[in-house]
């Protein structure tokens, strides 16, 4: 180990951050709502959290090209983000930093769209292109790539909270695989985001079954050990959570808004239990029957969908996961109505699912969680506690209270985008991923202070998914280990291709070594950002990353082993390891100790620590 610290050192290794404080929580059963105060102070260290890792990886990044700022005047405007973030930057006085290097950008754009460093071929194929186009190309390929269908199909398992075991219900392993493998299919065939949610909310059948693999959303919202409105209620949350950011619903399924939300939400302030109670009356009539041990042998323990002709959302309960539903005077039950007021037809679910994909939150929804997912940080926060009344550009909220955007009409901008290009997922990312904005180097010169963090002056790294810390090592040692999931036809070597976070079963040790990046579970635990001493033993010492930093077993490592130009091996790692090329003083160091090598053996552990420094560099963590 202290042979390894010491070219760790000679090669500039950095510590991974830690001590960060963590981002406010989501989808937390009235965290924010119990006590306001604390979920603001929450939403305060997010964008302290975000300002000084942002700070502390830009002071990391002192030896790259091209420092200092830029006055935002001389950003390019390349679309219609570009107008309103330098506009804005310019309005305030403060400069801009730097557009991003090639070496910059083909590192963040490939992990940002596919969860994954590129090749070296692919780096230096990227490097030496001297079309000014070749941004906007690659970009495109990107995707179109198979890559970019495993990177989104995990963040919509996310969003839509696929996994087979959950604190309400469990879906099983048949009934996860089929819900994982109609999201991968859908974006493959590049299904809008409004017909997958129609699907999403419309679907009959058993959840078992691959072609009705959607209907696995409403499977979620099976509440156990309380009665059916409980159900009714869940189903509620969490499609307006998900499909609209409207996650204050959890607060209002339980009581008035009034007094609740009053510092929080000027549209959520105003509603009341009642208003919720007719929203939760479109699921009043579904169905959700467990097939028990009298089924047919496949199905059992599945669930199936179906729709009653008749019922209503009764105010009739004294028990469950929520306070009393007692009549009103003389109302003893609720028929739906939507929060615009407007009455159903006479097929509730389906007349829900299209009042949901027609709401102008929808899109909203959409294109801000979007832009959290590119830029690590959102045009609205929290994603899941949208406010309507705070969002229209042409409608300011009564003072106190301000817009909830940093930026109210780009968000708008993006989300009639969204609209007129048919809910095209690929068609918005690409407009973000494309825009100067976007492009911005994350090393930032000048002065920096958090109340910079919402106007988007640099780029904001983000810290790598456990799926993608262990798919960067696998691609750059190129020691592939299958994992056999249930009900799966074949064993795949990459974590991204996963169907949800306690995956792979099949191999505790890599489960165990994701784990640690806190990947969640998709329903009680939410993924974080959150750096911890623990990460860093495990990149150092897991064996998980010293079984495969080894000539014998990498044929990476081997390759780079075998070369006789030591400066052209060490640019060859890093190439593989942290898709960039070294710096000089980076060459020179890891060069010279390469060359230390007297023998085939001494030269084979030189490589192996480098490698192994590589993994335990600060960046290499990073997205930036």
């Amino acid at each position: 180990m202290m042979r390894r610290a010491s070219i760790a050192i000679a090669v500039l290794f950095c510590w991974p951050l830690a001590g960060q404080e963590p981002p406010a929580a989501s989808g937390e059963n009235c965290t924010f709502r119990a006590d306001p105060d604390e979920f603001l102070q929450r939403q305060a260290r997010e964008r302290r959290g975000v300002a000084e890792r942002t700070d502390k990886l830009g002071a990391l990044l002192r030896a790259a090209a091209q420092p200092g700022t830029v006055a935002p005047e001389e950003i390019p405007r390349r679309n219609l983000i570009d107008v309103a973030i330098f506009d804005k930057l310019a309005a305030s006085k403060v400069r801009s930093a730097r557009l991003t290097t090639d070496g910059e950008f083909v590192r963040r754009v490939y992990l940002d769209v596919t969860g994954r460093v590129p090749s070296p071929d692919e780096a230096r194929q990227f490097l030496a292109d001297s079309d000014p186009a070749k941004r906007s190309r690659l970009i495109g390929s990107l995707l179109s790539s198979a890559e970019f269908v495993d990177k989104w199909t995990m963040w919509l398992g996310d969003l839509l909270a696929n996994n087979s075991v959950q604190s309400n219900v469990n879906r099983q392993t048949f009934g996860r695989n089929a819900f994982h493998d109609w999201i991968r299919n859908s974006l493959g065939e590049g299904k809008s985001w409004r017909s997958m949610a129609l699907d999403a909310l419309t679907a009959t059948g058993n959840n078992y079954d691959g072609a009705e693999g959607a209907v696995n959303f409403l499977i979620g919202g099976r509440a156990v050990m309380g009665p059916a409105q409980d159900i009714y209620d869940l189903m509620l949350y969490q499609t307006t959570e998900r499909f609209l950011g409207l996650g204050h619903y959890d607060c209002l399924l339980c009581h008035d808004g009034r007094r609740h939300l009053d510092d929080l939400s000027l549209w959520g302030k105003n509603q009341t239990r009642m208003e919720a109670f007719k929203m939760a009356a479109y699921f009043s009539r579904v169905n959700v029957a467990n097939v028990n041990q009298n089924g047919p042998a496949f199905y059992v323990n599945s669930f199936t969908v179906t729709d009653r002709a008749t019922g209503n959302y009764a105010l009739n309960t004294n028990f469950g996961n929520r306070p009393n539903r007692v009549r009103i005077g003389t109302v003893a039950a609720v028929d739906p109505e939507y929060r615009d007021g407007s009455k159903t037809a006479t097929n509730w679910r389906w007349d829900l699912a299209g009042k949901v994909v027609d709401d102008p939150m929808f899109s909203t929804n959409m294109a801000n969680r979007l832009w959290k997912a590119l830029f690590n940080y959102a045009l609205a926060e929290p994603v899941n506690g949208l406010d309507p009344a705070r969002l229209d550009p042409d409608n300011p909220p009564p003072a106190p209270w301000t817009f909830q955007a940093s930026h109210p009409q780009l968000l708008a901008l993006l989300a009639r985008q969204f609209r007129e290009n048919n809910y095209d997922i690929r068609d918005l990312m690409r407009t973000m991923l494309e825009s100067s904005a976007y492009q911005l180097s994350s090393r930032y010169d000048g002065e920096w202070n958090l109340s910079m963090v919402p106007l988007f002056a640099r780029h904001y790294p983000r810290r790598l998914e456990g799926e993608e810390v262990h798919d960067a090592i696998v691609k750059a040692t190129n020691v592939l280990t299958p994992y056999t999931v249930q009900g799966w036809a074949s064993p795949t070597p990459w974590a991204m291709q996963l169907p949800e976070p306690r995956e792979p079963l099949s191999n505790g040790t890599s489960a165990t070594f994701m784990n640690t990046f806190l990947r969640g579970n998709r329903d009680t635990q939410q993924r974080s950002q959150s750096g911890s001493i623990l990460q860093q033993l495990y990149l150092m010492n897991d064996t998980f990353v010293t079984t495969k930093v080894k000539v014998g077993a990498s044929s990476t490592l081997r390759a780079a082993a075998a070369m006789t130009d030591s400066a052209a091996a060490v640019e060859e790692l890093y190439l593989q390891f942290l898709g960039r090329r070294p710096t000089e003083p980076e060459r020179t160091a890891a060069a010279g100790h390469l060359a230390k090598a007297n023998n085939a053996a001494t030269r084979n552990a030189n490589v192996e620590d480098l490698a192994w420094a590589l993994i335990n560099k600060t960046e290499f963590i990073f997205s930036y």
